[in-house]
């Protein structure tokens, strides 16, 4: 059982940055794929990032080339560094862990999920 739980999350102003962190506080994650989603109100949940034990990054579009998604396996720990932040990236950010190596953009086949972390960005 991994318990992973967030943190970073905030009110910013459109082209600030945030970095958010996630944190494996029970078990490990080590040799699994691990995920960002994201969920605005009224919408559902969609991948953000994804990143593979070995380091393997996939971007959805809508924020290439604005966010990077990293992990750390000696601290359990995966960030996502994010950068000239847009109104529309305001939602609930999550971070979720497979139980394998394959990275999936399918919120359903990840196993574990933290609670969430709200961003907020103004116009």
């Amino acid at each position: 059982q991994v318990q992973l739980v967030e943190s970073g999350g905030g009110l910013v102003q459109a082209g600030g940055t945030l970095r958010l962190s996630c944190v494996a506080s029970r078990g490990t994650f080590s040799g699994y794929a691990l995920g960002w989603f994201r969920q605005a109100p009224g919408k559902e949940r969609e991948f953000v990032a994804l990143i593979s034990s070995l380091g393997t990054n996939i971007y959805a579009d809508s924020v290439k080339g604005r966010f990077t998604i990293s992990r750390d396996n000696v601290k359990n720990t995966m960030y996502l560094q994010m950068n000239s932040l847009r109104p529309e990236d305001t939602a609930v950010y999550y971070c979720a862990s497979r139980t394998q190596r394959i990275l999936s953009r399918n919120k359903n086949d990840y196993a574990y999920w933290g609670q969430g972390t709200q961003v907020t960005v103004s116009s």
